[in-house]
């Protein structure tokens, strides 16, 4: 799918990149962080998803939350890229998860004393963006540093299954917990951010180095410069984008599931589980069964059938139908987010490893969060309904106008180019 890896990176499985640990002692704990701070993350979510809507019945305010965690990943993807390129990244890890722990223990306080206000849920969900913004990108950064290169795609697909794990048992354990006590989220939550905290730092030496040299605009951009360069890699990147960003239903779940299906935060917590569950199923096969051949135009075709199920969940009035599209939806954004993922590790030398996957961050937040609020807006105005149609016809257009603008996206054969 693009130039092969440097051949000196190049290694045996069982070897850690290090040279002083095996990568399995390294990525044990490295996967238990990134579960647990998902889980905890989707935790938080659900419920703050569940107190906004339940205030404020408004789809607006729901697409409101998805632009509040966007905006400071827009803001801070050049500062993240450069922090995590100069700094420890382990460190950069467990400053963001504790400043999500604080957030959560200050909610908790708040809903217990009744001085919560939807102002002050905004205002979480900022600082919580924000702190995800150096999560995220710096988490991912860590992979290449514990896995050889020849284990790479399937450590990335088993990390994908037990990151998509952590958001089936995170909303649902989001959802029954707020259903028990409204505390309960929040103070689960600020425990398992803690424990990842910890986790990430039992990860011993990863690197050997780190780049201090002056910054620059041209040392800034260097990330964006470098996917631009790339066409495949832009074309992947970007298709994973827009179809997300315009056929995205997340945000609209929370209407679904009160509105449409006539349930409560437990079906809701079950849906925002389901894509999830497809995606674990997708990713455990893949890790079984990598990707070898005719890449390219098995990410077009399965992005295409994430907008055929967001259409069929759109039009659903059963939950069982739902679910089941919803896990086809997930299955099949597995494919895209596997391809993207492996391509932007392996291409990428670990100097720029930081300011390359902040680039990426924002690219999958913009298509998440963005996505939100663009369905949310949507959905005031013409119904959720029609907005989930809407959003699934767009993708599939997508589709097709990327096979004509990157043409040679669907003539890519292996992820090896």
């Amino acid at each position: 799918m693009s130039t092969k890896p440097d051949a000196a990176a190049a290694g045996n499985a069982d070897e850690a990149p290090a040279g002083t640990v095996p990568w399995r002692e390294n990525y044990v704990p490295y996967a238990i962080s990134r579960v647990l701070s998902a889980m905890a993350f989707q935790g938080i979510g659900i419920a703050l998803g569940w107190l906004v809507y339940d205030q404020t019945h408004s789809a607006f305010y729901l697409g409101l939350i998805g632009l509040c965690q966007f905006l400071p990943m827009v803001v801070l993807t050049l500062v993240v890229g450069q922090v995590a390129d100069r700094y420890d990244r382990r460190r950069i890890a467990l400053i963001a998860q504790s400043v999500k722990a604080v957030v959560a223990i200050v909610l908790t306080w708040a809903i217990w004393s009744g001085a919560l206000t939807v102002p002050m849920i905004f205002v979480s969900v900022v600082v919580l963006g924000a702190a995800q913004s150096f999560e995220q990108p710096t988490m991912q950064s860590l992979v290449p540093s514990i896995v050889p290169p020849s284990a790479l795609q399937q450590a990335l697909s088993v990390t994908t299954a037990l990151f998509q794990t952590a958001t089936i048992i995170g909303p649902a354990l989001g959802g029954v917990a707020y259903g028990f006590n409204p505390l309960a989220p929040f103070l689960l939550s600020s425990v398992m951010f803690v424990v990842a905290g910890v986790c990430v730092m039992s990860i011993k030496t990863v690197r050997g180095g780190y780049n201090r040299g002056p910054v620059t605009l041209q040392t800034a951009f260097a990330g964006v410069s470098f996917i631009f360069a790339r066409p495949v890699m832009l074309g992947v990147i970007s298709l994973d984008l827009f179809a997300v960003l315009l056929g995205g239903t997340t945000a609209l779940l929370p209407i679904f599931a009160r509105d449409i299906l006539n349930a409560g935060p437990w079906a809701l917590g079950l849906l925002r589980s389901s894509s999830a569950i497809g995606a674990v199923l997708m990713s455990l096969y893949v890790a079984r069964v990598p990707l070898k051949t005719g890449i390219g135009m098995k990410m077009l075709l399965a992005v295409g059938v994430f907008g055929l199920a967001t259409i069929v969940f759109a039009l659903s009035t059963n939950i069982t139908v739902s679910i089941l599209a919803l896990a086809v939806l997930g299955a099949a954004d597995t494919i895209s987010m596997v391809v993207r993922i492996t391509l932007v590790q392996l291409l990428t030398p670990d100097e720029m490893r930081g300011r390359v996957n902040a680039v990426n961050s924002l690219f999958v937040g913009t298509s998440n969060q963005l996505g939100e609020f663009y369905s949310g807006t949507l959905a005031g105005f013409v119904g959720p309904v029609s907005a989930g149609v809407i959003g699934g016809v767009s993708t599939i257009v997508v589709v097709l106008l990327w096979m004509r603008l990157f043409p040679d996206l669907r003539k890519v054969k292996t992820l090896a180019g």
